[in-house]
């Protein structure tokens, strides 16, 4: 079965040349969440993450196509919603979360 060629010049260098220490290059997704300063949660900070998600759950909203993210004890809010309301309804139920002192609010109300 045969591959595809490169596209770019980033395929061609990720697929061929070692980094100086001879290992390759990380996959893109790794790279990516570098690049956004990716770090692991606290114990503290998981706990309240998980709780968030377990009160979206509850409320009826999907978490699949948000993305939250937990610093200590604030909050921000990212990713897709389908209207105005699921917007409100979704930072109202982030911040009665114990533990939530303050919510940032990024997210995008989709148009048809």
């Amino acid at each position: 079965m045969p591959t595809r060629p490169p596209r770019s010049y980033e395929e061609i260098v990720r697929r061929t040349v070692p980094d100086p220490d001879s290992s390759y290059r990380p996959p893109q997704e790794v790279e990516r969440r570098a690049r956004e300063g990716y770090r692991a949660l606290t114990p503290d900070e998981q706990k309240l993450s998980d709780d968030i998600h377990d009160a979206l759950i509850m409320a009826g909203i999907s978490a699949a196509r948000l993305s939250i993210e937990v610093d200590r004890d604030h909050v921000v809010l990212r990713g897709n919603v389908r209207d105005v309301h699921t917007d409100y309804k979704v930072e109202q139920v982030v911040r009665s979360v114990e533990g939530v002192r303050s919510v940032v609010n990024q997210l995008v109300i989709e148009r048809d």
